[in-house]
């Protein structure tokens, strides 16, 4: 069974998460296939906006830590630090920097649960239309790691809830997520896929020359304001927390243990 679903329809391109029975949470395999879908319509002259989305109940449940990749398993002539370094460079920032600066206007539209990892695959959307089930979450401070890879808090939800979202570990409603300015619309969870899909259809009516410079310019001016390079700097200080468990625990990723779904939807 394919991880992600691709399909074309009206000039957008739909790519949805194919996890449901793991909350959608995130393997090797699941994001190769997410950036090749990403690739393919990043390349159609036929696709004019780009939506990103989840089957199942919850958008996703973050990284798939009970699946190890190879890739955090050292080498002949590297450690197991600096091939996981490299690994999640790839994987993590990469894709997420990648999916960011594909020239064409993207949507993610969300419901249930968004944790950890699957703000890495969110926040590089233009826009983000939210059910109103949908509740935000990075508890991995909780497991001595400041933050996700793409650590784009700050820019999505100002300092303060920033701060607050790490802090504190706990769930942000769409309606807050909305207020602090990280989500356009928070709709009726029964009316997710045709808002969001009449959001991307208005979109797609516009000239993609346009469209594409609009974006362009945007995303250059928070380049200007420095958000590339925070966001490598983030990282670098999230590999801290990954290299401080390897000297205390000898494993780099039992700093992310996962937590269940149920058990991170704290409102509180």
């Amino acid at each position: 069974m394919s991880l992600i679903d691709y399909r074309i329809e009206d000039a957008v391109a739909l790519i949805s998460l194919n996890r449901p029975e793991k909350h959608n949470a995130q393997n090797e395999s699941m994001l190769e296939e997410l950036d090749a879908a990403w690739r393919a319509a990043a390349t159609d002259d036929a696709v004019k906006v780009i939506v990103v989305r989840a089957n199942g109940d919850n958008f996703s449940a973050g990284h798939d830590l009970k699946s190890v990749t190879s890739g955090y398993e050292p080498s002949a002539d590297k450690s197991q630090l600096e091939k996981a370094y490299g690994w999640e460079t790839e994987f993590y920032l990469g894709f997420s920097r990648r999916w960011r600066d594909v020239p064409k206007p993207s949507i993610a539209s969300v419901k249930g649960a968004c944790i950890a990892g699957a703000l890495n695959v969110i926040w590089p959307c233009d826009l983000i239309v939210a059910a109103d089930n949908t509740f935000f979450s990075d508890p991995v401070a909780k497991f001595g790691v400041g933050g996700v890879e793409y650590h784009a808090h700050t820019w999505e939800l100002g300092a303060r809830r920033a701060k607050e979202m790490i802090f504190t570990a706990r769930s942000f409603s769409a309606d807050e997520a909305f207020t602090a300015g990280m989500v356009n619309r928070v709709v009726p969870l029964d009316e997710l896929e045709s808002q969001t899909m009449d959001l991307a259809r208005e979109i797609a009516q516009m000239d993609a020359w346009a469209l594409r410079q609009g974006k362009r310019a945007v995303n250059q001016t928070l380049d200007i304001m420095g958000q590339q390079t925070a966001l490598q700097s983030a990282f670098d200080m999230h590999w801290l927390g990954h290299a401080n468990s390897m000297l205390t625990t000898g494993y780099p990723l039992l700093s992310e243990a996962p937590l269940p779904v149920e058990a991170r939807q704290d409102r509180s």
